[in-house]
């Protein structure tokens, strides 16, 4: 691997990790269209850990007070009916579906799940998905001629129903082209949640499933045909820019609306489609890409 691909994929992955569009589905097109070769499990695992380490900074206060009220929760009553505590139960619950289903289906996650096909299948289809949760969002907010807006839900009002919910949301982007951030937050808004809500728990959400994989991933590493020097560069990559699409992204779903992603995903799925249908792209092109 080129230190020019290793940061071009890092770019990917800082750019559309915590977007609703897939960044497994980028990264993969990405070296499908460039014709590079694949960069592999223990690359992608690396700079996934790189991406989650901007979310633990970015939300390291939530993420402090979620971890220590839930330690101490353990072993004293009085913290148990405690916000932060629960919540950190709710991370625990809302983390068993993807991992149930990603060792289940893992040979299908490497086989079939990995045609770009489907992949723009799931980016067109969670893509109207998306639109119609937003759509939704947006009605209540704003209400009508006949209708007072409704009150919409906040994290406090999480219960384990709903971190369940939101758990098999997530563990649809098993499949590329779903999007964690997508899935999360469209299943949040569509149960009642704020825009900030449903992105927040989504990213809580992401750091134990991510750091989980990465782990399992990492022991491909030691198999001599990792190359260090880009890896790294790509994860540091991927950190910075993803850092900076995280602080930019809470700050525009609190005013705007996400329908410029929704566009973005169709049209890229219907481009994807008539790629393979003319036969410039292969269905299997850098299969495990991402």
């Amino acid at each position: 691997m080129s230190w020019f691909e290793s940061f071009i994929l890092g770019l990917v992955q800082g750019l559309t990790e915590f977007l609703p569009i897939s960044s497994s589905a980028h990264l993969r097109l990405t070296a499908a269209f460039a014709g590079w070769s694949d960069p592999g499990p223990a690359f992608t695992a690396i700079t996934q850990i790189g991406t989650e380490l901007a979310v633990l900074i970015y939300f390291r206060k939530d993420i402090t007070n979620i971890v220590s009220a839930w330690f101490r929760s353990l072993f004293n009553k009085e913290w148990r009916g405690h916000h932060d505590a629960q919540m950190g139960w709710l991370v625990i619950v809302g983390s068993i579906p993807i991992g149930l289903l990603g060792v289940t289906l893992k040979d299908q996650i490497e086989g079939p799940f990995r045609d770009l096909r489907l992949t723009a299948t799931m980016l067109v289809v969670m893509g109207l998905i998306l639109g119609f949760a937003d759509w939704r969002a947006a009605r209540d907010e704003k209400g009508g001629k006949h209708r007072a807006p409704v009150q919409r839900k906040t994290l406090r009002e999480l219960g384990i129903k709903d971190g369940l919910i939101f758990g098999f949301c997530q563990a649809m982007a098993l499949v590329p082209g779903v999007s964690r951030s997508g899935a999360t937050i469209s299943g949040g808004l569509l149960m009642g949640y704020t825009r900030e809500a449903a992105a927040r728990y989504s990213f809580l959400l992401a750091v134990p499933a991510v750091l989980a994989s990465g782990a399992y991933e990492l022991k491909d590493a030691s198999d001599g045909h990792t190359a260090w020097g880009p890896t790294i560069f790509a994860t540091v990559v991927a950190f910075i820019v993803g850092y900076a699409v995280i602080a930019w992204f809470m700050k525009f779903i609190t005013t705007k609306s996400f329908m410029p992603f929704v566009i973005y995903r169709v049209l890229l799925g219907i481009v994807v489609f008539a790629l393979v249908a003319l036969g410039v792209l292969s269905a299997h092109a850098a299969e495990s890409a991402g």
